[in-house]
C-alpha cells in the first residue's frame, strides 16, 4: 500500500524535530525526558501538529510546553534547513497524553479484575456454607 505523502513528510518531521529538541534546544525548562510522539501533517503541508511526550507533573509539562512554544520559530527554522519542502510548514505543538490515559485504562482494567475476583471468592464462600 502506498504511503501519502503528508505522512512521509511527518514521519521526516518528527525524527528531525525530535533531534532538535533533544540536541539544540537549550531551554531548560524543556526536561530530558520530552519525546515527539508523532507528526500529522495538512494535506498542503502547510501546516503540521506536533504531539510532545513530556515526563513530569503538570508544571513540568506547562513549562516545557510554554518553553517549545517560545522556541517554535527557531524549531521551524533548523527544521527547514533539513527538509526539502517548498514551504515551511507552520508548527502547532500539542501535549500528547495517551501514556498517561493507558496507564489510567490499565488502572482500572486491574482495579475491575481485582473485584471480579473479590466477588467469585465470596460468592463461592456463601455457596459452600
Amino acid at each position: 500500500m502506498k504511503r501519502r505523502r503528508p505522512e512521509i513528510v511527518g514521519d521526516e518531521l518528527q525524527k528531525i524535530i525530535s533531534s532538535i529538541i533533544a540536541t539544540k534546544l537549550k531551554d531548560p525548562r524543556v526536561p530530558f525526558m520530552t519525546s515527539v510522539t508523532g507528526v500529522k501533517m495538512s494535506a498542503d503541508l502547510s501546516h503540521a501538529t506536533v504531539l510532545l511526550s513530556v515526563y513530569g507533573d503538570e508544571k513540568t509539562k506547562k513549562d516545557a510546553m510554554d518553553a517549545i512554544e517560545h522556541a517554535k520559530g527557531f524549531i521551524r527554522y533548523e527544521a527547514v534547513q533539513q527538509i526539502d519542502l517548498r514551504i515551511a510548514p507552520e508548527l502547532h505543538f500539542k501535549l500528547d497524553n495517551t501514556l498517561e490515559e493507558a496507564e489510567r485504562m490499565e488502572a482500572l482494567i486491574a482495579k475491575t479484575l481485582a473485584d471480579d475476583e473479590r466477588r467469585r471468592i465470596e460468592s463461592e464462600e456463601k455457596e459452600s456454607e
